[in-house]
């Protein structure tokens, strides 16, 4: 190798500088170093700013050319290049360098070697683990009819310590990778996700509902049992809307109770029905539906932006619609009951 080297390099010489990295980071990972180890050799040899982000934990390590760490306030060089870490088929993170100039002729080398030496340190030392798992692993742990023995190995495989409790959610993480999903709402503990009948299924040691992106809509169970749990929060998300995206079954209550009742049957009750007609109007629903949620014309008007006198005058004609009298207690209950229920039915 080293004599096949040299003849390279006297053909060209970006060839001598390539084979110069490729050795530099064999040996940074023979020698087994940390993630900090690194971005301090990377930053050394680039002579500019490194960068190292793992999405699962949300760590980033940012070291500047003299081997210090980066100020996490000081505003960065553009960065000159970026490329993925990834291990086992999975993104689970980013290097780059933050050069003030045009990129270097190897720094596309350098970051691709980077960037292999990282997923070897991720995988040596952890925490941060794939979060993505083997969806029929995944299955055992939450399905119904699997015995406490299976399940109890399965939560062993994928990482998870007997100790551990375990949250479960349903997600539906629209453009942003179930992977991403999960390592925001459990940073730095223990999270695995796969997708499971169309549904994103993101086990964890705790669930964060502030933590999950816009545009993600969830249900996160409360139950300890993870079979009961996914039960749960496939019912919780069945009642997320784009106004509360992210919803709790523990906070549901009574209105669980709705996801019970035969698909018929709400289709059949005349509230239900006559919901169904306003639908062609997708602002009388969303109008109904932050009344029904503040019970007050003003809050209303102040979640739509609009005139409390406009919202009155759309609650008026959605209540001639509905046929209810929705100024008094029970038909708003029974308007929120048929919000709720349409919901369902549309899901």
């Amino acid at each position: 190798m080293e004599a096949l080297a040299v003849r390279l390099s006297g053909l060209d010489p970006y060839v001598d500088g390539a084979l110069r990295i490729v050795a530099f980071y064999d040996t940074l990972m023979r020698r087994r170093v940390d993630l900090p180890a690194l971005a301090r050799a990377s930053a050394g040899l680039a002579e500019c700013s490194a960068g190292i982000r793992l999405y699962g934990t949300g760590r980033t390590i940012r070291v500047s050319p003299d081997g210090g760490e980066a100020p996490q306030g000081a505003s960065p060089a553009p960065v000159s290049g970026s490329v993925p870490v990834v291990l086992d088929e999975e993104e689970i993170g980013s290097v780059w360098l933050e050069r003030p100039g045009p990129a270097g002729p190897l720094d596309e080398v350098l970051l691709e070697r980077l960037a292999i030496a990282v997923a070897a340190a991720v995988e040596r030392y952890g925490p941060a683990r794939t979060t993505m798992a083997d969806p029929a692993l995944v299955e055992l742990v939450i399905g119904a009819g699997t015995d406490e023995a299976a399940r109890a190995r399965a939560l062993r495989l994928l990482g998870f310590a007997a100790a551990t409790p375990v949250r479960v959610a349903a997600v539906r993480p629209g453009r942003m990778p179930l992977d991403r999903v999960g390592g925001l709402v459990c940073p730095g503990r223990p999270v695995k996700g796969a997708v499971v009948a169309g549904v994103g299924v993101v086990l964890a040691a705790a669930v964060e509902p502030d933590r999950f992106p816009e545009g993600v809509f969830a249900g996160i169970g409360a139950a300890g049992r993870p079979d009961v749990a996914w039960r749960e929060a496939r019912t919780a998300l069945r009642f997320a809307t784009a106004r509360e995206p992210v919803v709790r079954y523990a906070a549901l209550g009574a209105l669980a109770l709705l996801a019970e009742v035969p698909r018929e049957v709400l289709r059949g009750n005349p509230d239900v029905a006559a919901l169904a007609r306003l639908a062609d109007s997708p602002e009388d629903v969303e109008t109904l539906d932050a009344y029904c949620a503040t019970g007050s014309l003003r809050r209303a008007a102040d979640l739509l932006h609009l005139h409390h006198s406009s919202v009155a005058r759309r609650i008026e004609q959605i209540g001639r619609v509905l046929g209810l009298d929705l100024g008094g207690a029970p038909g708003l209950c029974r308007a929120g009951l048929a919000l709720a229920a349409w919901r369902l039915l549309a899901d």
